[in-house]
């Protein structure tokens, strides 16, 4: 099974790319102490000709991605910031995925007014831009990352329960499903033997994609000074902060953003490839083609 499983992934370039991407971005990350070439908070870095200014300095042999507006290392701080941004889609859409699935879970099993309330409220929610509603708890909650990781989580609540709600109501029709409440299943047995097995796989699409999309919001609030503060190494807050130089020093801005580009493109290629792979219905096609 494992055989086939890996098998068949393989045969999916888009998510192969992706993987090799994400692995390689994990791995700048877990051994960024290691790599960067210097403090990514030191400021006034020695300039590469004597005389020159330390600050703004363009990429050179010494300074790959050239120096900020303080003279910091933006390689150094690019590679610090890489495990932030990941650690914020991770965590913020662990959040999500857990109160939006619980949620969609009970919407879908029990339907009723308690699938009425809930689903009032996610369309609510999602009356409001993801980003807007992220803005709206952030401002509730304060700035900081780990605010940030709150309000992100929360706005992407709504397209989970979505999701979880409507498989559960299509399983709870299956006849098999309807013949184990017959003969005395209580929920907590339909839900691990019957309903879990069948959310998980377009869960874990789900979730591979809304990574990317996390990412992607929480450098956008720490880009609008609600996130991140300085002198943290985060990705959106150093694009922040090279906009004002951008026509003179186009690499502050450039390569966080290119690193933030790289990430999400990795995320999204590797969700096609999981759709591909998990969609019961791609899984037929393969079959039949074989």
């Amino acid at each position: 099974m494992f055989r086939r499983t890996l098998k068949a992934f393989r045969s999916q370039p888009q998510g192969v790319i992706g993987l090799a991407l994400l692995l390689i971005w994990f791995i700048l990350a877990l051994s960024a102490g290691q790599l960067v070439p210097y403090d990514p908070l030191e400021q006034g870095l020695p300039p590469v000709r004597e005389g020159d200014s330390p600050v703004r300095q363009a990429p050179s042999s010494l300074y790959w991605f050239g120096t900020d507006e303080l003279g910091r290392d933006v390689l150094s701080r690019v590679l610090a910031g890489a495990h932030i941004s990941l650690a914020l889609g991770f965590i913020s859409v662990s959040i999500g995925l857990v109160a939006g699935s619980t949620l969609g879970l009970v919407a879908g099993f029990y339907g009723g007014w308690v699938d009425g309330i809930v689903m009032r409220t996610m369309d609510a929610l999602l009356a409001f831009p993801g980003i807007l509603l992220a803005l709206v708890v952030i401002a509730a909650l304060g700035t900081s990352i780990q605010n940030v990781m709150i309000a992100v989580g929360i706005a992407i609540v709504p397209q989970y329960a979505r999701l979880v709600r409507s498989l559960c109501l299509t399983i709870r029709e299956l006849a098999y499903v309807e013949a184990a409440h017959v003969v005395g299943s209580g929920p907590v047995r339909l839900i691990l033997r019957h309903f879990l097995p069948n959310i998980v796989p377009p869960l874990i699409v789900l979730s591979t994609l809304q990574i990317g999309q996390a990412i992607i919001y929480g450098s956008a609030l720490s880009f609008l000074g609600m996130g991140a503060q300085p002198p943290t190494p985060e990705w959106g807050l150093i694009a922040a902060k090279g906009r004002d130089f951008f026509r003179k020093a186009w690499w502050i801005s450039t390569f966080p953003s290119l690193a933030i580009l790289s990430v999400v493109l990795a995320f999204n290629l590797l969700g096609d490839g999981l759709r591909s792979l998990l969609d019961p219905r791609m899984r037929m096609m393969r079959a039949a083609d074989q």
